[in-house]
């Protein structure tokens, strides 16, 4: 994802406090990767999407999913995925790049409309081949592929037809689509995620509607095209979560056997800390825990919502079968975490009082912007199950700049965090960069970056250009670097030459 989420609170009216600056979290730290666990035990790697990075939106059979039509509306400054970072061509060349920085491993995802673009039935050839031939590239040059099947992007023909996540008619869809994955990618892929961040694609895309498919309802979103924010997102996400419990059945049954992969879940997960010591925010915090984590991942590992979820929103949130709660818990080996900041919360719960409230009103609490070792503390109360840190990064402005050294700092920041927590009997297995590349994000296009390599978007070729946080992290992953590196303010940027050096 890799979206400023202070943005999007301030948008929610909500009180920010103050952002935490990543060096002033960790301070300079003295580390290396000899201090983790080797492959296959610990991979340290980067994540893009397919529709942030791929482009080649029309061509080959592609269809639209619901992100070319929510880009195409102007959400995004007037910028679209239509070309992107060009991988869809550039494979090869980006596969290079990833082998030259010293990846371990890969996170990107499969475009459902690419592969079969009408959500249903006959796979298109092309898109069939064009992922065969990333994984066999990643393969060849010994970086482990992670694939996640769903990153924000149903297909619209699917969102027309049925409402898309709305539907359970999508949940049958979505594990036949599942079902032709494992079958042409298994032999090779061994980390497969269902869904990421379901938790936030439900919030924002049917709640606040400021992400696809832009459904929400007055007064709690704005630009709605249609919607029940005080509904839809419990909807969405309790048809997300029996989505994946029969699309991991499915797997454990049919192809674990023979393939020994693995399958879990994404999910966006701040660290939060009370505003202040007053019991209130204290129990108000816990509630944050359990409406924006516990909502997907207490039925993973309990069966059922947390209580206070059920509580608050009382009839507007689905319930579980017997059957269905048995499907949901423990369908996974592995739970993804997406973090990049902490969040300071102050009790809310005069908004309980409002006879009519949507997801945000429920939670009953404001926001503020730091914490991947307490995260990761924190999971030990779901059975400390695997987990793989699938996003974490640092947004810069895209203005051409190689010089990112506060994200240099954020990256090792967070990783010198990973490796307390580690120490601390945290059973994480990997770690990822959000983003490789300076990809389209999802709510300004191109005028923000995570990558660690710059895309000039004016040059034909879309050339990749290292920023000096590629340098460090490829020296860390080889060994050579385990400081912050002081870097002159004079240098803007660096040429390939440089950096292969």
């Amino acid at each position: 994802m890799g979206t400023s989420f202070v943005i999007i609170f301030m948008l929610m009216t909500v009180l920010v406090v103050a952002e935490m600056k990543a060096d002033e979290v960790e301070g300079v730290r003295s580390f290396s990767r000899l201090d983790f666990p080797l492959p296959p035990h610990f991979v340290f790697g980067s994540s893009t999407s397919s529709y942030q990075v791929e482009g080649a939106a029309f061509e080959d059979g592609r269809k639209p999913s619901i992100w070319d039509t929510y880009a195409h509306s102007g959400y995004t400054n007037g910028a679209n995925g239509d070309i992107a970072c060009d991988e869809y061509h550039k494979y090869k060349e980006d596969v290079h790049l990833m082998v030259e920085t010293g990846l371990e491993a890969y996170r990107f995802s499969i475009s459902w409309s690419r592969l079969i673009p009408n959500g249903t039935g006959a796979v298109n050839p092309k898109g069939l081949q064009y992922y065969n031939n990333l994984i066999n590239e990643l393969i060849n040059h010994g970086i482990e592929p992670h694939v996640t099947l769903f990153h924000y992007d149903t297909p619209q023909i699917l969102e027309d037809e049925y409402g898309g996540w709305l539907s359970k008619k999508t949940v049958k869809a979505f594990v036949a689509y599942a079902n032709i994955c494992f079958r042409e990618f298994g032999d090779r892929v061994l980390h497969w995620t269902t869904f990421n961040e379901p938790n936030v694609f439900a919030h924002y895309g049917y709640d606040l509607g400021l992400f696809q498919p832009s459904r929400c309802s007055s007064p709690f979103g704005t630009n709605c095209v249609g919607g029940n924010s005080s509904t839809e997102p419990y909807i969405v996400a309790h048809n997300i979560l029996l989505a994946h419990a029969a699309t991991a059945r499915l797997y454990f049954k049919k192809y674990k056997a023979e393939q020994h992969g693995l399958i879990g879940l994404d999910v966006y997960a701040y660290w939060y800390v009370p505003y202040t010591n007053a019991p209130e925010d204290v129990i108000a915090t816990q509630r944050a825990f359990d409406f924006f984590i516990g909502w997907f991942l207490n039925p993973l590992v309990h069966g059922d919502y947390p209580d206070v979820m059920k509580k608050n929103a009382e009839t507007r949130i689905p319930t579980f079968t017997k059957l269905e709660s048995r499907l949901v818990k423990g369908s996974f080996d592995f739970l993804g975490l997406n973090h990049y900041s902490t969040i300071q919360v102050e009790d809310m719960s005069i908004n309980l009082q409002m006879d009519v409230r949507d997801f945000t009103e429920d939670m009953a609490l404001p926001y503020n912007p730091s914490g991947l070792r307490e995260l990761l503390e924190y999971m030990k109360n779901y059975g400390n199950p695997p987990i793989y840190i699938y996003e974490n990064g640092q947004s810069t402005i895209r203005n051409e700049t190689l010089h990112d050294v506060p994200r240099l700092r954020y990256i090792q920041g967070y990783i010198g965090s990973l490796l307390d927590a580690l120490r601390s009997g945290s059973n994480a297995r990997g770690y990822f960069i959000w983003s490789f590349l300076d990809v389209f994000e999802l709510l300004d296009g191109f005028e923000s970056g995570y990558g660690l390599y710059y895309v000039d978007l004016d040059d034909k070729n879309l050339k990749r250009y290292p920023k000096l946080s590629a340098q460090w992290y490829s020296n860390f992953l080889k060994g050579r670097s385990h400081q912050v590196i002081e870097i002159s303010p004079n240098i803007s940027y660096l040429s390939q030459s440089q950096f292969s050096q």
